[in-house]
């Protein structure tokens, strides 16, 4: 079982138990968060895909460490002009562990009406 969810404007295919990198959350290490905005579910063979989003479907992670990414360099050069700018990026990560995918719940029957005879 999958899911393809949208995480802080990303969108991501997790699965159960999987460890992802996400942009920065807001959050306490060791705290759990929800997604509910989950875009498609696949369970054994069955496709489930939401329009937009797939109502009452939830994906719960936990939050493992807040960490920074790899140093990205960036070089500007123009030839013969003399002109050079170097620059490095870090990017702000949170490391998520994904505990559990649930489907919206199946709406409950009402229950039928008892009719009263009125005489």
């Amino acid at each position: 079982m999958y899911a393809i969810v949208e995480i802080a404007g990303h969108q991501y295919k997790v699965e159960k138990d999987q460890r992802i990198f996400v942009n920065r959350l807001e959050g306490e290490e060791g705290s759990k968060i929800t997604f509910d905005r989950v875009l498609l579910i696949e369970d054994g063979g069955k496709v489930e895909v939401g329009a937009p989003a797939i109502k009452g479907a939830k994906v719960s992670a936990k939050i493992e460490s807040h960490l920074k990414g790899d140093k990205v360099i960036v070089f500007k050069k123009k030839r013969r002009k003399g002109y050079t700018v170097k620059n490095g990026h870090r990017q702000y990560l949170t490391q998520i562990t994904i505990g559990t995918i649930t489907k919206k719940a199946a709406a409950k029957k009402a229950a039928p009406k008892a009719e009263s005879s009125v005489a």
